[in-house]
């Protein structure tokens, strides 16, 4: 490889990070080949019941909230497990919290209590996570931050806890997917969330706190999808690259065919960005579902109202839902109902999350240990693309 390794807790791994990705996108299979390369292997903890059959079929019975939080975090804890079976005592496992969650804090107790080796925090500002993982040092935390100004507050408060992150994750929204860093749909492309800019503004921050420039490594998120790019990131005092589309649509990753399809048949004007029922902008593939949110979006918007909120699924999967709640700044939507359309490859109704850069290989589905070769600068294997038919966007 010629690029640096990663260095978190003391262990020396490739470079990258596999982004989370919910409602089963990213669970044991995905993850557990990706650690077994070397890497760090994501599992994303949301709604990660929908997996699993016996757990579907004793909760369609009850339709309790407090029912469906417990079967995701025995859902949690099945995948961990058979990530670690997939990568080994050896391979790097981590678990992506949302903190926008109802069960942010016992998800993240769980990861730790089933045996990862990190815990990743987006959708908000994990302010607590030293304090709620302080019997577990052992286990790095890895906040998810878009610029200077979020990390100097979380660094700031995490020192105050005797803590420091083990790395940070800097994601771009004007490339990632799914839920972005910014708060309003008009801040997604401003280009103070460019890597040439936020970058040396948090090495010069971290000089100012009186830690060394590579005392907390920095992994960019968003765009990045060949050995180039990732030379550019460590060009700009990068210490490696989340990705989350690329590992999508491998051959290894946990979601339908129908999915990884999608995803690698979009072009760019097939990609939107809107608000998300989780009250931020998110980015998507402008399927059949998304199109008709989209045309009724503006008059579902005006009806919504706090006097007519409830949780259709009654899951309370979110702390914040603009549906649920009735906030019309919001998305008006069961945003977990079309992720897991979405997953189980439901293309007429399913919400297909997806970044905006280019893929590696185009519309051909390989595999991780492909990926990385490309990722890192390595001659990949010829691979035959899987035979399998279009679908139509």
């Amino acid at each position: 490889m010629d690029l640096p390794y990663l260095k978190i807790k003391g262990r020396s791994l490739l470079p990258v990070i596999q982004g989370g990705m919910g409602i089963g996108v990213s669970a044991h299979s995905l993850a557990g080949a990706v650690a077994a390369e070397g890497a760090v292997g994501t599992i994303a903890s949301v709604e990660l019941r929908r997996l699993h059959e016996d757990l579907m079929r004793h909760l369609r019975r009850l339709r309790d909230p407090a029912a469906s939080a417990q079967a995701n975090l025995t859902a949690l804890d099945r995948e961990i497990q058979e990530a670690r079976r997939i990568a080994g005592k050896e391979g790097f496992i981590a678990v992506n919290v949302m903190h926008a969650i109802s069960g942010y804090r016992e998800h993240v107790l769980q990861a730790i209590r089933s045996g990862v080796n990190a815990v990743i925090v987006g959708a908000g500002l994990p302010m607590d996570l030293p304090t709620l993982a302080a019997e577990f040092p052992n286990v790095a935390l890895i906040p998810i931050l878009s610029e200077a100004r979020g990390v100097q507050v979380v660094v700031r408060r995490w020192m105050r806890q005797k803590r420091l992150p083990d790395a940070i994750v800097i994601e771009n929204p004007q490339f990632a997917g799914g839920h972005l860093g910014a708060t309003r749909l008009e801040d997604v492309a401003d280009s103070r969330y460019g890597f040439a800019n936020v970058l040396p503004a948090i090495r010069k921050l971290f000089e100012e706190l009186g830690l060394k420039a590579d005392q907390i490594p920095l992994v960019a998120a968003g765009g990045i999808s060949s050995f180039q790019k990732m030379r550019e990131i460590f060009s700009l005092g990068g210490s490696g690259a989340q990705l989350g589309t690329p590992f999508a649509v491998t051959t290894e990753g946990d979601a339908h065919i129908n999915f990884k399809r999608v995803l690698a048949d979009a072009m760019p004007k097939d990609l939107v960005t809107f608000m998300s029922s989780a009250g931020l902008p998110a980015r998507a593939v402008l399927t059949p579902w998304l199109r008709r949110y989209l045309g009724r979006e503006r008059r579902l918007r005006a009806c919504a109202s706090p006097d007519h909120s409830q949780c259709p699924s009654q899951t309370e999967c979110l702390v914040h839902c603009g549906f649920k709640d009735g906030h019309s700044s919001s998305g008006q939507f069961c945003i977990e109902a079309q992720l897991a359309a979405a997953q189980r490859g439901d293309v007429e109704h399913g919400l297909f999350f997806r970044g905006a850069g280019q893929l590696p290989f185009g519309q051909q589905i390989r595999s991780v240990r492909e990926l990385f070769a490309t990722l890192l600068g390595e001659t990949a294997q010829t691979s035959v693309e899987e035979c399998i038919p279009r679908v139509a966007v």
